[in-house]
């Protein structure tokens, strides 16, 4: 699988990273046997980027993560995340230590790779958002700390909220990686909006520029570019949009409207020509999918060894 530099970091990453989230739910509601077999398969296949979160499944897809790589005697690029609740807002760097600790323990580690904040960036701030100047005044001391500790070798963010409040943040905090939604549905971060979804101001170009690792998430908006709303019995049954439509139903509508491009032959199906639809951004390093199955995992590499779609595709 091809392997991108991932931004001023120098790690190498897969083009596709394994994301341990709900939305496909393996890392989380699976047995171990399942969840052991997928991430060998990931690796496999050649993914050496690893997504994870204390959120997810309140720490059972760190925990699962964590026991996999240790079976399989494995050493990809681990990341993992953190999220500030109300009521922890009155002390961001207690929790932003609290919530490391916990995590490595968790994921039977010392270190890991990258530690992402995943909270909301707002000109406002209001919860769960936070405003630039708490994220540089409160949050990156205390990330820099804990590196300085040898906790983690690089910090990030989670791009979400307004995109003149994610270009301060990320031009002044030191942050080295940024995840950032990206799919057909609204491809915002790179050019502009689609006149239904919201416009996250180019903040994807904006990090590249400043040579921080990009990673797209939201690659297959939550599971609609798969054109239908079934879900897995593993996944999260109601889906929350992030970053595209009002509802998981109006993207799974707008979705769909790429189904001339798949009966013309440009992709054996939606997912397919969502995923080579992302790979085709030389500006991210690499695409975060989750799955419930090896089936889709499979599938999903598949999709990538095809390649980039050709230039031109989706010009009106």
């Amino acid at each position: 699988m091809e392997q991108r530099r991932l931004g001023r970091t120098g790690l190498s990453v897969s083009v596709l990273g394994y994301g341990c989230g709900a939305i496909g739910g393996l890392m989380v509601k699976g047995s171990a046997a399942e969840q052991d077999r997928a991430i060998g398969r990931a690796l496999d296949h050649g993914i050496t980027y690893f997504d994870t979160a204390a959120v997810y499944g309140d720490g059972a897809s760190e925990r699962n993560l964590g026991r996999a790589l240790r079976g399989l005697g494995a050493h990809p690029v681990v990341g993992t995340k953190l999220r500030v609740f109300a009521g922890q807002r009155n002390d961001i760097a207690g929790r932003i230590t609290s919530s490391l600790e916990e995590s490595l323990s968790r994921l039977g580690r010392d270190s890991v790779d990258i530690f992402q904040l995943h909270n909301p960036i707002t000109l406002a701030g209001a919860e769960p958002s936070f405003t630039p100047e708490q994220i540089l005044n409160e949050a990156v001391p205390a990330l820099e700390r804990l590196r300085a500790a040898g906790k983690f070798r690089f910090f990030g963010i989670t791009g979400l909220g307004d995109a003149v409040a994610l270009r301060q943040v990320l031009d002044v905090g030191g942050f080295a990686t940024a995840q950032m939604p990206y799919n057909l549905l609204n491809p915002s971060g790179i050019g502009p909006a689609r006149p239904d979804a919201p416009d996250l101001g180019g903040v994807i170009r904006h990090a590249a520029g400043a040579d921080i690792g990009v990673m797209a998430i939201r690659i297959l908006a939550g599971g609609a570019l798969s054109g239908t709303e079934a879900r897995s019995p593993l996944g999260v049954q109601n889906v929350e949009p992030i970053a595209s439509g009002e509802t998981y139903a109006q993207d799974v509508s707008a979705a769909r409207r790429f189904l001339p491009l798949v009966a013309a032959g440009h992709a054996a199906n939606l997912v397919e020509l969502a995923l080579r639809f992302v790979i085709g951004a030389p500006e991210i390093s690499t695409n975060i999918i989750g799955t419930s199955s090896l089936e889709e995992l499979d599938h999903a590499v598949a999709a990538v060894a095809k390649g980039r779609l050709p230039d031109g595709l989706f010009l009106a």
